[in-house]
């Protein structure tokens, strides 16, 4: 007996993920720019060296405290207006915050920005991934969501390439006109049909965020959080910091962020795309999630006990590290798959930012434990931390692949 052919791909689904990964892929190559800019753009706004460290973390913990704000924002109202009106706003704040980020002359002006910019890119994901997840039919949703997942992680390519041609004050300027460009084009999406079809009913209760208090949505929740720890554990530490790490491991030469940043990309860029291929070939978003895990957790552990070798040795373990680690959109869709139509953008807003809002402990617990077990016996004790909280949650996930999405949570379980 002959198989059915798969669904066809619509224009304006076409349309929807053409918009929801050009956006995307703007949304990264901010937050990847921040991470090359980070030494540079701090000494031409007067920083001694000795604070260039501390100031930059204080900067990058406003922007992952801005997202931790932005998702519950952007995603509730991603439920309550819509997933399309989610999608453009945020491109819209986090593009003009980009902008202005190349005009700044003062630190305090810099921080206000980047926990603005911060707010504005946290909605960009969960929308997109939501729309996507929704009009797509159930059979190849891990396709349309890793398209969009690898067309914005290599946003983090772009970044790293411009950063290192122009001055950072020009590298901020084309990433916010691209974003506004993108507002302009918007290439004709539209809004999802099982969104439309609760949008207009009274006894749907839309972006209410009691309904994941429940016992049984919160431990899902969580699962969710902490199964993407280590994505920003790798980003927060191993590649942002690579220059301060690869001092520590006595490298032969200086690690320069800009090419850390690069090579972490072009590695990300392929495992999220890799990662929801396995994900289709195995039809299993967990298994996906657990190979990619391993994987991370033993490039990570190469790199971190590579003392005394070259810099060669960390970009090079680098792009497999981001391979492993970018099982991003993976998570993202499963967490969209968890839960119903009615807090869907909620789940898929928050959970995503929250995972990035792990920066902060992260770098804190980094920072509280430097002056005891020296930068790498940090960095060291908490990846462990991170793992293991990853192999919690994964445990914890059911498993979502091929599922029906047409659904509402209500009290006591969903309809």
């Amino acid at each position: 007996m002959e198989s059915s052919p798969a669904p066809r791909i619509s224009k304006p689904l076409r349309a929807a993920i053409l918009v929801a990964a050009l956006g995307y892929f703007v949304d990264v190559y901010d937050i990847a720019l921040f991470s090359i800019v980070r030494k540079e753009s701090l000494k031409d706004l007067g920083l001694p060296d000795a604070e260039i460290l501390s100031q930059g973390i204080y900067l990058l913990d406003l922007q992952m405290a801005g997202m931790l704000l932005g998702g519950i924002l952007w995603g509730v109202l991603g439920d309550k207006w819509g997933r399309l009106e989610v999608l453009f706003g945020s491109i819209f704040v986090y593009s003009v915050a980009n902008l202005l980020n190349a005009f700044v002359t003062d630190v305090p002006t810099y921080a206000l920005l980047r926990l603005v910019a911060g707010i504005g890119l946290a909605g960009e994901i969960g929308a997109g991934i939501t729309l996507v997840s929704e009009i797509m039919p159930k059979e190849r949703r891990g396709l349309g969501t890793s398209i969009v997942a690898t067309v914005g992680v290599s946003g983090a390519v772009a970044a790293a390439v411009v950063g290192h041609v122009v001055h950072w004050r020009t590298a901020y300027i084309i990433g916010g006109v691209g974003g506004l460009l993108l507002l302009l084009l918007r290439f004709g999406a539209r809004e999802s049909g099982m969104f439309d079809a609760v949008k207009h009913d009274p006894n749907v209760r839309r972006g209410d965020l009691r309904l994941l208090f429940d016992r049984s949505r919160a431990k899902r929740y969580l699962a969710c959080v902490m199964t993407g720890v280590p994505m920003y554990f790798f980003i927060g530490l191993v590649v942002t910091l690579s220059p301060e790490i690869g001092k520590a491991l006595n490298l032969t030469e200086e690690v320069n962020a800009a090419d850390a940043v690069l090579f972490y990309s072009i590695g990300v860029t392929l495992g999220d795309l890799g990662s929801g291929l396995v994900s289709q070939a195995l039809k299993s978003r967990r298994r996906a999630i657990g190979w990619f895990l391993a994987g991370a957790a033993v490039v990570t552990a190469a790199i971190l006990f590579g003392e005394g070798r070259s810099a060669t040795y960390y970009y090079a373990l680098l792009a497999p590290g981001g391979f492993f680690i970018g099982y991003w959109c993976v998570l993202v869709t499963t967490a969209a798959e968890q839960f119903g139509t009615n807090v869907r953008s909620t789940v898929a807003a928050t959970v995503p930012n929250f995972v990035r809002g792990m920066t902060i402990p992260i770098t804190a617990g980094f920072m509280a434990l430097r002056p005891h077990l020296g930068a790498v016996g940090a960095v060291q004790a908490v990846g462990i931390v991170c793992f293991a909280l990853a192999a919690i949650g994964l445990y914890g996930l059911r498993e979502t692949f091929g599922s029906d999405l047409d659904y509402v949570e209500v009290d006591g379980g969903r309809k």
